[in-house]
C-alpha cells in the first residue's frame, strides 16, 4: 500500500498531507482518517496533494464527501498542490469549479476564499 496522510492543525486551520496513490484500496484509510478531523465553523482545512501520483475515482468520492463535510459544518477548504495530472481530473469532473484549488505559488493566500 503506497498511501500516506499526515494531518497538522493548530485552532484554526488544519493542513493534511496526502502522499502516494489514492485509489479503491487506499481510499478508505483516507476517508477514515478525513472523518477523524474535528471541523468546526470557520475552521480552514487545506489538502495538499503534491505527493500523490495517482487518484481515481474512489479517491475524488473521498474528497467529494470531505467536502460535503467541510461545508456542512460552515468550515473552508482548499486543495493545493495538484500535479497537472490532478488538475486535469478536477478540471474534466467539474469539481474545479466547485471546491477551491490553490494554483501553483499561491499556497498559504487564503485570503481570496
Amino acid at each position: 500500500m503506497n498511501f500516506k496522510i499526515d494531518v497538522n492543525s493548530d485552532a484554526n486551520k488544519v493542513v493534511g498531507t496526502v502522499s502516494g496513490e489514492v485509489d479503491a484500496f487506499t481510499a478508505p484509510s483516507l476517508k477514515e482518517q478525513l472523518l477523524a478531523v474535528d471541523i468546526n465553523k470557520g475552521l480552514l482545512v487545506e489538502l495538499n496533494l503534491s505527493e500523490v501520483s495517482y487518484m481515481d475515482s474512489t479517491g475524488l468520492g473521498v474528497i467529494v464527501a470531505f467536502y460535503k463535510n467541510i461545508t456542512a459544518n460552515e468550515a473552508k477548504l482548499v486543495l493545493s498542490g495538484l500535479s497537472q495530472r490532478l488538475q486535469r481530473l478536477f478540471d474534466i469532473t467539474g469539481l474545479s469549479g466547485v471546491i477551491h484549488i490553490e494554483k501553483e505559488g499561491a499556497v498559504g493566500d487564503h485570503e481570496r476564499i
